[in-house]
């Protein structure tokens, strides 16, 4: 579709914007479903935040996608925040409706809808989770809020940890399931934990770039065969964690693919109230 008076705006608000994947996803979907807008990318400087979510408002854009440093700190510029958001105190997605903005996180409903599409549900189940950082804390809450009955967090001893415990009071505080946090220097408990969980889930970021070559699991007995194995990684596309959990015979083992293009999609209804089209 050609653009023209009516094409709407969607933009990443982001810092630094040029890695993302996002323009091309959204702006292939918006061509698919004959949607006139379009999705661009804006490299953010910090102290030109406030300006950023005023021009969402006198744009009349469609709303925006947030990523690093601004997942925070932009919380206390919009005018409502979903249950995911408020639980997580990060947002990945804003919504422009009439000039209100709403906050959403949509990583979590990411993580769980790859799942879904894997046949394996949350509800009921156990899971282990390592690290609570960017992505491994709306995967912890949207796992609780999914019906998951018992979570095991680990988190290395640093300035992350304070969020990992604050996560594990909040699901116990507001959710059904029973979290508790553990250090992931206790391997003793780790390997424990993995023994009895339905699905191990690495948000830690081992297995890619510099880190490629590691995991925090190298010994297939760790794992069982039925069970899930998630890595958050989305490139490459087949970390060592993976390898090892293959070589286990886990019965799903999957990457950060499925996160990615879930949220992308829950993120892409949000604005345009229309199922994001399947490739």
């Amino acid at each position: 579709m050609e653009i023209d008076g009516h094409t709407q705006l969607v933009g990443l608000i982001a810092h630094p914007a040029g890695h993302s994947q996002s323009p091309a996803m959204h702006n292939a979907a918006f061509a698919k479903a004959n949607i006139n807008a379009r999705f661009l990318a804006f490299d953010v400087e910090p102290d030109r935040l406030q300006d950023s979510v005023n021009a969402i408002r006198a744009l009349n854009m469609l709303g925006a996608s947030i990523s690093m440093p601004f997942k925070q700190a932009i919380i206390p510029l919009l005018d409502h925040l979903d249950q995911t958001a408020q639980l997580v105190g990060a947002v990945n997605t804003v919504v422009n409706q009439g000039g209100e903005l709403t906050g959403y996180t949509t990583d979590g409903v990411g993580f769980v809808a790859a799942l879904q599409d894997n046949a394996v549900s949350l509800r009921g189940q156990t899971m282990t989770l390592a690290g609570v950082g960017g992505a491994g804390t709306p995967i912890a809450i949207q796992s609780a809020l999914a019906g998951l009955k018992t979570l095991n967090v680990f988190n290395i001893n640093d300035a992350s940890t304070k969020n990992a415990k604050h996560i594990v009071q909040v699901i116990n505080d507001q959710t059904d399931c029973r979290a508790t946090f553990y250090p992931l220097e206790d391997r003793d408990q780790f390997h424990k934990a993995l023994q009895t969980s339905d699905v191990y889930a690495d948000a830690t970021g081992l297995g890619m770039g510099q880190l490629v070559d590691q995991s925090l699991v190298d010994d297939p007995s760790w794992f069982h065969t039925n069970m899930t194995v998630f890595d958050t990684v989305y490139a490459p596309s087949v970390t060592k964690l993976m390898r090892v959990a293959q070589q286990a015979g886990v019965t799903h083992v999957l990457n950060g693919q499925g996160m990615l293009h879930n949220q992308g999609a829950a993120a892409f209804k949000l604005w345009t109230g229309q199922n994001m089209p399947q490739n």
